[in-house]
């Protein structure tokens, strides 16, 4: 069955397809995870948010062909790419030393004065400078339109289930960090809790770097 303006059909096979490539292990589920173990999961809202912007960013112009142009010429993003996996890198390090604004203090309190802005960033980075990112949306959407129907619809039903799933599996990833940090609250071991989360990171800025 076919709407005027959508493939039923091609939506009913994207939707799952998408959860399970989105629920899988990466770069910005890992990063969620990290945050919900140091910041808190009220917190980590903000990076999703920047997170969320540069997949749809990178989704849209997978679309309609600029990643075409930028997977051809990769030096574009390596300054890019080191310098986010950098940073991410370093608030590993800071991590790792339990210090940093995002690091918890010995009392369990979370590093709440991280700035907003600046969560976003990391979010936003993480997700736009994966040209692995840009490689697997141009592999992914095409075969999912429908080249009969009109692109500007379908597109926006497309990005917004991709939003909407990304959040939840965020979300989901966010509070397993979450988890992971009260349970060994319990046992007052910060330290641990700042170094499991700060080789998390630096496994992300290494990943962000060199992938």
């Amino acid at each position: 069955m076919d709407l005027a303006f959508i493939n039923l059909a091609l939506l009913a096979v994207f939707i799952p397809t998408f959860f399970l490539v989105s629920i899988t292990p990466g770069m910005c589920m890992t990063l969620a995870m990290t945050m919900g173990m140091t910041i808190g999961v009220g917190r980590t809202f903000a990076m999703m948010a920047g997170e969320l912007v540069g997949v749809g960013l990178v989704a849209s112009l997978s679309v309609v062909g600029v990643a075409a142009v930028m997977l051809n010429y990769p030096a574009a993003f390596e300054v890019f790419k080191y310098l986010g996996g950098a940073y991410l890198a370093y608030l590993g390090f800071q991590l790792w030393q339990s210090k940093g604004k995002m690091a918890l203090q010995k009392d369990g309190s979370h590093g709440f004065n991280v700035p907003n802005k600046t969560l976003a960033m990391q979010g936003f980075v993480t997700a736009v400078a994966n040209p692995k990112g840009w490689a697997f949306f141009v592999a992914l959407l095409p075969p999912f339109i429908d080249v009969e129907k009109s692109m500007g619809p379908q597109l926006v039903i497309l990005l917004s289930l991709i939003l909407c799933i990304e959040f939840i599996c965020l979300t989901l990833y966010a509070a397993g960090g979450k988890t992971v940090s009260h349970l060994l609250q319990k046992s007052e071991n910060v330290k641990l809790i700042n170094r499991l989360a700060g080789t998390l990171m630096l496994g992300v800025g290494a990943w962000l770097a060199l992938g």
